[in-house]
């Protein structure tokens, strides 16, 4: 195991890696923004790294002074977390050509998957369903192109291959409207992912999101945690993330799910990863990997009662994973919801001082937050403050006491989106599962 690792992140991802470090015996070096010396983090660690200004381009995103900030302390390994540089592949090259461990898959799978298109190849190689479509990407010969958008049948999504967050997609329903989409779409990804590279999807119509948490270690074994619903979205960002997902049975759990862990095995992935599908109509639809953890595992822990963070860092050490499928049990449901210092109606982030925190307790209730008395919210980072985790012996049971949480936690100073989510937790349609990716936008009126 190693004996001190960098965190090359911030906020709640931050101090729940250093927590699982804690637990076994590893010493962390946080590095951190000048705007984010008071972080609960940089706190707690063994040592700290100033690594630059507010900007996440000059602190987060610098990979020479987080690098530095290894070899300065005498780190062993890198944990990029979610976001910033943590799906960067020649971070990941540049982590291990200065003689590091990247806590996370190699440069090549995660350039591989973080390429739409390729990504879509190795899924079908795979044997993994994926979206009606074209598996190339497209040329500026508009009539191949409106030929193409015929046969798939709209309407049909142009997504930039290189995309992510959200970003970098367009929806085209009518023919007229095929070929200026296209060129805005190519525009956008050039400009926001540095790749102008576009390819083209059947538009489902009322899809959920669906995903499957997996872990593969370096001898050739990987597993599946089972699934996650998570169709509560605003822009294509979760708001309300659970697991197990409503309605999937342990037969589609199952094929799906040993489907993702033979992906794994097939592409050499190493470490924790999440496949993302549409689901419609009983079949599913790949549409990306994630290749790190994500910011709703703590759902998928809960049922399981699988620490993935510590996964993470065993793995990368070099150790076979800890169980096998068979040890695999979901038991209950969990849910989670997104704490934001946001407007909960004109969703406008809303940095500020928090005068006053208290953290919800009780059965089942988790709360992942790196917030606290007196603690400024700063301007330059996203907005997500905290998540709020419940597990229940069933569905119903874990939205009551989600319920009991949102109106047992006080955050006082700045504005956050717990009425929304108490909103949520009280609607009709999501309390019987029936949710999809566009339900809430409607919920909202949103266009």
């Amino acid at each position: 195991m190693f004996d001190k690792i960098v965190i090359a992140n911030r906020g709640e991802i931050a101090l729940r890696i250093l927590r699982a470090c804690r637990e076994l015996g590893i010493k962390v070096v946080a590095v951190h923004s000048e705007a984010d010396r008071d972080l609960k983090h940089v706190r707690l660690a063994d040592e700290s790294v100033c690594i630059g200004p507010a900007a996440s381009a000059d602190s987060y995103l610098n990979i020479p002074a987080i690098i530095s900030a290894a070899e300065v302390t005498d780190a062993e390994a890198i944990h990029p977390g979610y976001g910033f540089l943590s799906e960067n592949a020649d971070f990941s090259e540049k982590v291990k050509q200065s003689g590091f461990v990247f806590i996370g898959p190699n440069a090549e799978t995660i350039r591989m998957m973080g390429d739409k298109i390729s990504a879509k190849k190795a899924m079908l190689a795979a044997g993994i369903p994926c979206v009606p479509g074209n598996n190339d990407p497209l040329s500026d010969n508009d009539e191949k192109n409106i030929m193409m958008a015929r046969e798939v049948g709209y309407p049909v999504i142009i997504k930039a291959a290189g995309g992510g967050g959200g970003r970098g997609m367009r929806t085209v329903h009518t023919e007229s409207a095929l070929i200026n989409a296209i060129s805005m779409t190519k525009a956008e990804a050039g400009s926001a992912f540095g790749n102008p590279t576009v390819y083209m999807e059947k538009f489902l119509e009322d899809p959920r999101h669906i995903e499957f948490q997996v872990m593969a270690d370096s001898f050739g074994n990987a597993i599946h945690l089972g699934e996650r619903d998570c169709s509560m979205q605003r822009r294509h960002q979760k708001v309300v993330e659970e697991a197990p997902a409503p309605g999937i049975t342990e037969e589609q759990r199952k094929t799906i799910g040993e489907r993702c862990a033979k992906a794994c095995v097939d592409i050499g992935y190493l470490g924790a990863g999440t496949f993302e599908f549409l689901y419609e109509k009983g079949e599913f639809y790949f549409i990306e990997m994630n290749t790190r953890v994500q910011v709703e595992h703590p759902v998928t822990e809960m049922v399981t009662g699988f620490d993935i963070v510590k996964e993470q860092l065993r793995i990368a050490a070099g150790e076979p994973l800890s169980i096998t499928q068979d040890q695999v049990k979901i038991t209950g449901h969990a849910i989670e919801c997104r704490l934001n210092a946001e407007d909960p109606k004109t969703f406008m982030p809303c940095p500020g001082t928090i005068d006053q925190f208290h953290m919800p307790g009780g059965p089942g209730i988790r709360c992942e937050t790196h917030i606290y008395n007196g603690y400024k919210v700063p301007p330059y980072y996203d907005s997500m403050i905290g998540k709020l985790i419940a597990h229940g012996e069933d569905r119903k049971s874990a939205i009551a006491r989600m319920n009991t949480a949102l109106s047992e936690i006080i955050i006082d100073g700045i504005k956050t989106n717990i009425p929304l989510q108490q909103d949520i937790m009280n609607d009709s349609a999501f309390g019987i599962g029936q949710q999809n990716i566009h339900y809430l936008e409607k919920k909202l009126g949103i266009h």
